[in-house]
């Protein structure tokens, strides 16, 4: 079994291509060193709004939320995206939504048919917004007139929200915010970018708690990533640590006394946000899996890590070194992991996809999926109980949807 030291080759088919599973290790240790690649610039940047929200319930419906003419709408389809349902308008006044890749519209769908979205409204004023939410009690015929989860009255930054829910009545809306900044900025104290806010609710959201400051100084708008895990939710944001060094952090918003975990060791000094935040997600196992872009002194590109405890595996290194591999996201069921991520070679964009079904012990090649050579958004992995998809929302070709359970289910990594 060898050591994950080194860079996995691209497939060159446009589509799957069937190719040996390599055994790539990813043991687990208390060391948190960081092996050292070439360095790799952020992707060539596609700035169309074509961010969308999507989710598998435990039906197997795909949900999707997004934003048309001003509008948020969500829709459902009950053949991995072959059809959808007619949109149903959320916002029923236009408001100017965020749907870029940093900062989507987020969905979930309880197993009672409640169905719940938050969003980034964005304000006149530069880098203003409001947290928004709304939720149906009719699995999506209709929505409650949304409302604004900040609730501290200002015309500041509000972004960058991530949903996460337990299942049982139990919904936390987190998100960046510029609050305490303004108010040291007030007083001529210097303050290092923004903190990070919670909102909670134990009814499925028909009621939410005040906010909480659950942690000061992360970067500015590289967007949050929330998950649920045997201990409460926890997040996952790039922080800044000492004058401008910004590597990423758990937070668990149960265990707020705890304070930031730091989980990447990659010195990534920069006075500026890199707008390009992680993906995190919780195994049957509790483990957690994380993934990243950094271009530090001790570690510079896209990767993986898998994190047990006090334990935590060593940085895997993801996608072509020559293709500027960037916006990597993982999701999580039972000890099955799947990875996405986008790559550029110049000319085209293309999405590539690795998975493990050992929780993280053994990976197989990645796999190059599909090809665009518009604007685009990241590829996004789902997967739960019998399925799993990659959907990729592409300017050329339209929202491309892809199933890949059966290549998942077949191979022994």
């Amino acid at each position: 079994m060898k050591k994950l030291m080194f860079s996995l080759p691209a497939l060159a088919g446009l589509f799957f291509t069937l190719v040996p599973t390599v055994t790539v290790a990813t043991g687990l240790s208390a060391s948190s060193s960081t092996q050292q690649p070439l360095a790799v610039p952020a992707s060539k940047s596609s700035r169309s709004a074509l961010g969308v929200g999507v989710m598998l319930d435990q039906e197997g419906r795909l949900w999707l939320a997004k934003v048309a003419n001003q509008h948020l709408l969500v829709s459902r389809s009950e053949d991995d995206g072959k059809h959808f349902s007619e949109p149903v308008t959320v916002t029923l006044a236009p408001e100017n939504i965020a749907n870029d890749g940093e900062n989507r519209p987020k969905i979930q769908v309880v197993s009672d048919g409640t169905v719940l979205v938050t969003w980034t409204q964005l304000l006149t004023e530069k880098y203003a917004g409001n947290i928004k939410f709304s939720r149906s009690t009719d699995l999506g015929r209709t929505f409650s007139e949304p409302v604004i989860l900040n609730d501290d009255g200002r015309m500041t930054s509000h972004r960058f929200d991530s949903l996460a829910i337990d299942g049982k009545g139990r919904v936390v809306v987190a998100w960046l915010d510029a609050r305490d900044r303004d108010t040291a900025r007030g007083k001529n104290e210097e303050f290092k970018g923004v903190s990070l806010y919670s909102s909670q609710s134990f009814d499925n959201g028909a009621h939410f708690e005040p906010n909480r400051q659950i942690h000061q100084h992360t970067c500015e708008c590289c967007r949050t990533a929330l998950t649920w895990t045997s201990e409460g939710p926890v997040v996952l944001l790039r922080n800044i640590f000492s004058a401008n060094t910004r590597d990423f952090a758990v937070v668990n918003l149960d265990k707020t006394e705890e304070g930031a975990r730091r989980v990447t060791h990659d010195e990534w000094q920069i006075d500026a946000c890199p707008h390009n935040g992680g993906s995190l997600a919780t195994d049957s196992k509790g483990q957690l899996h994380l993934t990243w872009f950094t271009n530090g002194t001790a570690g510079s590109g896209q990767f993986y890590k898998r994190i047990s405890g006090n334990l935590e595996s060593k940085p895997m290194a993801l996608g072509d070194i020559d293709a500027q591999p960037n916006h990597a996201a993982v999701v999580a069921h039972g000890e099955t992991i799947l990875l996405t991520w986008r790559e550029f070679d110049g000319n085209v964009y293309s999405a590539k996809m690795m998975f493990s079904n050992n929780g993280g012990e053994t990976w197989s090649e990645p796999w190059r999926l599909m090809l665009s050579a518009g604007a685009n958004d990241y590829p996004l992995p789902l997967i739960s109980n019998d399925k799993a998809l990659v959907v990729w929302n592409t300017d050329n070709e339209g929202l491309r949807i892809l199933p890949v359970e059966r290549v998942i289910n077949r191979s022994g990594s």
